[in-house]
């Protein structure tokens, strides 16, 4: 019995010791979702300011756990961006106002599992350009060694837009992408 645990300590210490000394730089800090140098600057969304209607019948009846009229609204942002007039989740369905922008982006047909299709494509992609069969047999991440030639200089685009007299808003520092 004292041997069995004996056996059983020593398999468990060699099994720590094994996962100290994994390498934790794979995957790349996008890819990794356990990252500890602090938060995602940009999964934070701050709330929108307070505003006093002109009114107090204009306030909607409080609902617990319901939204909130500072909530972020990521979507409706990205219909008013658009065009559109950003009541797309308030309403169940697409706003009258809203029929031609939604009309429009559907006009080549919608595919209903287009997600699924493009996740199977992009897994083989990754398979198709990495050429390191040890890569292929770990199962390792290659995304962005796959897509790297696809990469935007986001620093010569910037520049070139400029030249042409377009506004345009700031990139990153150059220096800031090599920590």
């Amino acid at each position: 019995m004292q041997a069995k645990a004996g056996v059983t300590a020593i398999a468990i210490v060699a099994m720590l010791g094994l996962a100290a000394c994994g390498d934790r730089s794979e995957p790349p800090e996008l890819m990794n979702l356990k990252a500890t140098e602090g938060p995602d600057e940009f999964g934070i969304l701050p709330p929108k300011p307070l505003e006093l209607p002109k009114s107090l019948a204009e306030l909607p009846e409080p609902t617990p756990g319901g939204a909130n009229r500072t909530d972020p609204r990521p979507m409706d942002d990205a219909a008013i961006a658009l065009g559109g007039t950003g009541q797309s989740s308030t309403g169940g369905g697409v706003p009258a106002a809203d029929g031609a922008l939604y009309a429009h982006t559907a006009r080549f047909g919608t595919q209903d599992n287009i997600r699924a299709q493009l996740a199977s494509e992009d897994l083989q992609w990754r398979r198709d350009n990495n050429g390191r069969v040890l890569e292929r047999l770990m199962n390792v991440n290659v995304y962005f060694k796959a897509y790297k030639k696809f990469w935007l200089d986001q620093h010569g685009e910037l520049a070139a837009w400029r030249a042409r007299g377009v506004r345009t808003p700031s990139a990153p520092p150059a220096n800031a992408s090599e920590k």
